[in-house]
Formats: C-alpha cells, structure tokens, sequence
C-alpha cells in the first residue's frame, strides 16, 4: 500500500479543497441554469455520443493528452422525405505544459423537406486540473458561429398540383430567397473523471440566440445534459497505463447521456463491451415516463460495433425506431472515423503512463 498516496486522498491540501469548491460552484450553476430552458426545439444529435467528444461537452477537447481528428455522419428517417443529415467534423489538441487542450469543431445539419440548413463553426477550450493521484478535472468552453438558410427549391405549393394530384415544377409564388440567419453561441462542460468513473455536464447555448431566419423572434433554448458511466475492467490496469498489463483491454461499461431542451427530454442508457481492437455497444433511447401530450417517450434501440487500429477507430450503429413513427422510417445510421496522434517528446514516458487516463469509452 502507498501510504504517501492514501493519505493525499484522507486529507486533501487547502488548494485541492478550493478546486473542489470551484467544481462544486461550475455544477450548481449548470444545474440551475438548466432550470430557464422553457422553448420547443431540438438540437441534431449522435447516438455515438462519446465518438462525437467535442459535440458532447466541451470538456472533452484534446482528451487523455493526445491530439485527435474526426469526422462524424449520421442520416436519421431516410425511408421519407423529413430525413435529417447531420456532419461534424472536429480537430483537437493537448499542450503538456499548460495543462490546455484545444480545437476546433464544424456541424452540419440538414433536414430533408424544407430544405433548411443550419452550419456552426466552434473553437473549444479546456483546462486540465489534477486533484490528486485519483481524481481529474476538466472544465471546458466553447464560442461558435452559426450560419442557418432554407433552399426553397425543395418546397411545393398548391398552385404546383392540380386535380389529378401531379405536381408542377415551378411556382408562381413570391417569397424572398435570401432568408438566413446568423448569430455567436456560447456553450460550457466539464467533466470529472478517475480510473473507472467518470460525470460529466454541459450546458449549450447560455445565451438562447435568435435563430429566426424570416424575422421576429425565435429563440435558441439552452441544452442541458448530464453523461456518466463506469467502466468495469477484466483485466489488471494501471491508472497511468495505456493498455493492461497483461494485454489489450477487457472490459465491460455501463453509460447514461440524460439532456433536456425546451419541453423535450430523453435519456441514453446502454452498455459498451471493449474486447480490444473491438468495441461493441447497446443502449436504449427514451424515458419511460414524462413524455408529450399524446406522444410515446420510446425513441430507438440503437446496436453499435467499432475497431481500434493504429490510432485509427471506426464506428458503424443503428438506431431501430421504437416510437409510433417505426421502423418504416428507416431508423438512422451513423458512421464515426477518428485518428488519435502526439506530438510530444519522444524520449518522455508517454502522458498517459504519468497522467490519469479517462475512462471514456472511444477514446482510445
């Protein structure tokens, strides 16, 4: 046993007691702030939440010490004409010396009848607080632009159909075409981690912008989530090592993404099985309870698989419609490809052996 190490967690220094105040402090004002979300909307979304880091939480960014690429995609309902298509694309970084990590996120969103579009460009920031041997802190932020239009061309009026229900190509309609909007977006997470547990919060959109794009007022609601888990490792690992001691990981973990926009909830709960290179996830969407008027609160069962190979990890899930909408609607397919890299000295023992590691499944 090493008594220098158990005594640091019985007695923490008057430093670690202030950081714990802060954490305390950052997740209160989440909390509460969660509170003054009262707008109808959605945000776009990736049953892969933890192979999306940086559309998750900002606290995520440059996570366990290395620099990270990725794309994302997903293509929900594409069995009828209201089909959404989502992209990200996000690239991150982690500086050694200033304990920072940071990068930079793209989304896409576009949803198939109307035609409306919405682009957002972000930069994150996160700052690294080790507690002590056994405890990490990671509070994060981000700033974004959203650019947000609709093609008309991919709408229909009644002058465009006649009795016999044919539809005419063009439209004697007026309507202005230049509709858009633009506006700045902040966003704030955090989260806290150790060897096999880890919470984590955010809050998007603190400011609740006006997303109108042909005038008035519209609001962007605040999006809050909360996202845990617990990994349960099969074999022996060190805090500080990259991979177990007696070869790849095996291990079994139990994850939840809750989030609440406006009048909307839901709640992810699932299971990743890591069999390394190998990463085969199951969860369900949906509360059982508190849905809206008339509506069934059951969205998917979603199924997932996933490799890991020279820092390169592929991720393929589908989400079968449970809800009143059904499987007719083609459920959604997500695809996710992610390169991890450093850059930091060779001749150093790698940051992961010196530094805590986050359990975070997909994160490799």
């Amino acid at each position: 046993m090493n008594f220098r190490f158990d005594h640091l967690n019985l007695a923490l220094t008057y430093k670690t007691r202030v950081k714990l105040l802060v954490i305390f402090q950052f997740v209160t004002a989440i909390s509460l702030s969660s509170i003054w979300n009262t707008a109808n909307a959605q945000d776009p979304q990736f049953s892969q939440y933890y192979a999306a880091p940086m559309f998750l939480n900002p606290g995520l960014v440059g996570l366990n010490q290395r620099g990270q690429v990725g794309i994302n995609y997903r293509n929900q309902w594409p069995s009828i004409d209201a089909s959404f298509e989502t992209y990200s694309f996000y690239a991150s970084y982690n500086w050694e010396d200033v304990y920072s990590s940071a990068g930079i996120i793209v989304n896409t969103d576009r949803e198939g009848l109307a035609g409306l579009q919405s682009t957002n460009v972000g930069l994150q920031y996160a700052y690294q607080v080790g507690l002590n041997y056994n405890w990490t802190f990671r509070p994060g932020v981000e700033v974004s632009y959203y650019f947000r239009d609709i093609n008309f061309d991919q709408l229909t009026f009644g002058d465009q159909f006649d009795q016999n229900g044919l539809v005419r190509s063009t439209s004697a309609e007026s309507f202005n075409t230049g509709l858009n909007a633009r506006f700045l977006d902040l966003s704030f997470g955090g989260i806290l981690f150790s060897k096999n547990v880890w919470l984590g919060s955010a809050l998007h959109h603190v400011t609740e912008p006006n997303q109108s794009i042909a005038g008035g007022n519209a609001p962007l609601p605040k999006k809050f989530s909360i996202h845990g888990g617990y990994k349960i490792l099969f074999s022996d690992i060190s805090p500080r090592a990259s991979t177990p001691s007696k070869g790849r990981e095996r291990s079994l973990t139990p994850s939840f993404n809750y989030k609440q926009q406006g009048d909307y909830k839901q709640l992810d709960l699932g299971l990743y099985f890591t069999l390394e290179p190998i990463l085969i996830g199951t969860w369900y969407r949906g509360l059982p309870i508190g849905g809206l008027e008339n509506t069934k609160n059951a969205e998917s069962v979603i199924f997932m698989v996933g490799m890991n190979k020279n820092d390169v990890t592929i991720g393929y899930s589908f989400d079968y419609t449970i809800s009143d909408l059904g499987i007719a609607s083609g459920g959604a397919h997500e695809i996710s490809i992610s390169y991890s890299f450093s850059l930091a000295d060779p001749r150093k023992p790698p940051r992961e052996v010196r530094e805590l590691r986050c359990p975070v499944p997909f994160i490799f």
